[in-house]
């Protein structure tokens, strides 16, 4: 490292880039190839032999990896459920990049096991996050501050991303779209040129093909486009009733007492089993357990009936919806893909039977439900449209999927609500504030309070120990307000909340320090001495109700957007 500290200023950021993105570029590969390897060995390997040894041998493992799975989650690191995203959209915004490498490598391990043991789940969100995870650790060791993460860790997603799916051009337009949410921020060069780090590094490892190696697609006729917008249709309102069941069920196994959550991914995986067990029965096809990749190259080239994609339609959607609200550990790229490609070729399958439609025609009709059902959940047309092209590197499917991707936006925005990953943020309690403050420090130390506080807070309505202990499990907060009849009455810590837990005491309550949301920035800032937390509650004048809280955090934050 000290070799490197003595790079000239000039050149060290471009350096840094270079070498983060690589490391997040390979590790995403290194991500790719255990979930494969683990796929392959159990899931694959089972199938080729009877009926019945498949069901068990599938059943077992199923069960002891998503066991694992629970257990590394929920004792070790709660964070790194879900897909990833969400926590690095949170990593990004509100703690200036930094991402812990302990989530990280917990991640890969969980998601490794998760996906290539069997629940239908996807590797591309865990891949960005990973990479993520990689580039700000790596990043600090390069001399980046704790402060000044973005950067590095942006261009480590964009690398990981790319290097999931060989995708740079579609990696970059879902960083721009889901993560920065600006087409002018200034880390969009570092993150053009990671992305190309991260296509590299598959190319190196694993070759240049595309993701889907189909036939060339030409001589398609103009009946297919009478069809195409039924098939965006179709897939995005699939998309939609995903998102819709997914958050639903995910509060439902959040809310219930009765089976520990370190427990609940095992639930998803039986559910996942026994549909995959009917699936294949039915069709032969393996395609409903982990990513479903197979299957879905298969149905791009027309080589799966539509009776048995209709069958695998249903199946793969609640087996998702059940490993993702339990609380695994994968994304949904691949499930909404799949979800969409196996749509396209039901129907076009079923179409054919009474319209003159070409091999062409159906390959594209495939890759139409694979950008509306995941353009419809993700509400990221650029991302939607560039991921299908590049993933089967087929120009011919450009006109059919603007077609796609204008419908599906338009359906899911009708429906109202926010994306994916924006949902799950609020429903886990964040506001994501992407604050555009004054140029000068001066004018940013007038503005109100209202404008920094995190208007919803997660209080304790009461410190019983059962209530403090799913606290815990579902928040990573290390201060707590304490209310009783919405007014706050105290603050107690989250190692307070843990030892109340073990021992069955209550937690000790520090006092409670508040200002008001008129209150400028300067004025609430003179409060933090006499908190002996950190955290300051934001009541309403008038009636003392909690309206927010303000952190240190959010000042430092705040501030560094400033300086930026």
């Amino acid at each position: 490292m000290r070799r490197f500290r003595a790079v000239p200023a000039s050149t060290r950021p471009l350096l840094v880039i270079v070498v983060c993105a690589t490391a997040a570029g390979l590790s995403a590969v290194a991500f790719m190839l255990a979930t494969h390897a683990i796929f392959a060995a159990t899931m694959e390997r089972f199938a080729e032999g009877s009926l019945v040894g498949f069901a068990w041998k599938s059943l077992l493992t199923i069960t002891v990896s998503s066991l694992a799975v629970g257990l590394l989650l929920y004792r070790i690191s709660p964070q790194a459920a879900g897909s990833g995203i969400p926590q690095l959209k949170v990593a990004f915004w509100k703690d200036l990049g930094f991402l812990p490498f302990r989530i990280s490598l917990v991640k890969f391990v969980a998601g490794a096991l998760s996906i290539g043991g069997g629940s239908s789940l996807g590797r591309e969100g865990p891949s960005a996050f990973i990479a993520g995870g990689v580039a700000s650790a790596l990043g600090g060791r390069l001399g980046v501050f704790k402060a000044s993460r973005r950067g590095v860790t942006s261009a480590g997603s964009a690398a990981g991303l790319a290097a999931a799916f060989n995708t740079p051009m579609a990696s970059i337009g879902f960083l721009v779209e889901e993560i920065i949410g600006d087409l002018n921020t200034r880390y969009l060069g570092g993150a053009a040129l990671a992305a190309v780090m991260g296509a590299f590094a598959v190319h190196a490892v694993i070759g240049p093909q595309p993701s889907f190696l189909l036939p060339v697609v030409q001589a398609n006729t103009w009946t297919m486009y009478m069809v195409v917008p039924v098939v965006a249709s179709l897939a995005a309102l699939l998309g939609i009733a995903f998102q819709r069941a997914t958050l639903r069920w995910r509060m439902v196994f959040r809310g219930q007492t009765k089976v520990p959550a370190w427990a609940l991914p095992v639930f998803g995986g039986w559910i996942t089993w026994i549909l995959g067990i009917a699936a294949f029965h039915a069709t032969g096809r393996v395609g409903v357990f982990g990513l479903g990749y197979h299957d879905l190259s298969d149905a791009l080239t027309g080589a799966v009936p539509w009776s048995a994609a209709v069958l695998l339609v249903l199946c793969k959607l609640v087996a998702t919806v059940a490993c993702y609200s339990a609380g695994g550990c994968g994304g949904i790229f691949a499930p909404t893909l799949f979800l969409g490609g196996l749509t396209g070729a039901a129907v076009a399958g079923f179409a054919s039977l009474s319209l003159p439609l070409a091999e062409a025609d159906q390959i594209i009709l495939a890759a139409v439900g694979m950008s509306a059902c995941f353009g419809a959940v993700v509400q990221a047309p650029l991302t939607a449209l560039l991921i299908v092209f590049e993933m089967t590197h087929q120009f011919q499917l450009v006109p059919a999927l603007i077609m796609a991707t204008v419908i599906s936006q338009a359906i899911a925005r009708r429906g109202g609500g926010h994306n994916f990953y924006d949902a799950l943020l609020e429903q886990d309690g964040h506001e994501l504030m992407k604050i555009k403050p004054p140029r000068d420090l001066g004018s940013w130390r007038n503005l109100p309070v209202s404008v920094v506080a995190n208007r919803r807070p997660v209080a304790i309505p009461g410190l019983d120990r059962e209530g403090l202990r799913r606290l815990l499990v579902t928040t990573p907060y290390q201060s707590y307000p304490v209310e009783h009849d919405g007014k706050p009455i105290g603050i107690v810590t989250r190692k307070a909340i843990q030892q109340a837990v073990t021992t069955g005491s209550e937690p000790p309550v520090d006092p409670v320090v508040t200002v008001f949301p008129a209150q400028t920035i300067h004025e609430a800032s003179q409060q933090f001495i006499r908190s002996t937390q950190g955290l300051i509650v934001v009541v309403d004048p008038d009636s003392g109700r909690m309206t927010g809280i303000l952190t240190l955090h959010d000042l430092l934050r705040a501030q560094a957007a400033v300086q930026e």
